[in-house]
């Protein structure tokens, strides 16, 4: 029979464990939460995510919007195209570069961008405001090498993170 591995490493297993279930169980509520708030407006989550992008940002073009939702420009093509139909998007030739079609809200999409609160951003900034600075930059450090040494072990398959704002970020100030 096995002998149960040393209080400490088992210790050390459990803490993991935890970690590895508050990480799911933040993950899961924010994407619950962000599902119901695109129902009540009868969008769809991804199409709620482009909304508040667009909102926050201005113009994306498709590669960049892509690259903000971490998905495939395929994807996101349907959607834009889904969205358009609804008038909430359209597509415009960028004033720098011609070649380059960005997307923008239309009216109609700038009025549901502010009428819609993003409710998982608000609640974890509401959470994460309750950190000390320190607490709050340790977090960031240690998340941020929690997410590099993923995207290592996926071998660089998930792009890093656009620089532009968060999918789920709350921008109803309708900058």
């Amino acid at each position: 029979m096995a002998m149960p591995p040393p209080f400490e490493e088992r210790e050390e297993r459990e803490a993991f464990d935890r970690i590895v279930e508050t990480l799911i169980f933040l993950y899961t509520e924010s994407r619950r939460l962000t599902k119901e708030q695109a129902r009540s407006h009868d969008l769809t989550g991804p199409q709620l995510t482009v909304i508040k992008l667009l909102s926050g940002i201005g113009e994306l073009s498709l590669t960049e919007l892509s690259e903000s939702m971490q998905t495939r420009n395929s994807t996101v093509t349907g959607i834009i195209d889904r969205m358009e139909s609804a008038d909430l998007v359209k597509r415009a030739r960028s004033d720098e570069d011609r070649r380059v079609v960005k997307i923008r809200l239309t009216p109609k999409g700038r009025a549901l961008a502010k009428s819609v609160p993003i409710e998982p951003m608000s609640l974890f900034r509401e959470a994460l405001e309750t950190l000390s600075a320190h607490e709050a930059r340790t977090l960031l450090k240690l998340l941020s090498k929690l997410e590099k040494s993923v995207r290592d072990a996926l071998g660089g398959a998930i792009p890093a993170p656009s620089t532009h704002a968060s999918p789920h970020e709350d921008h109803t100030d309708g900058r």
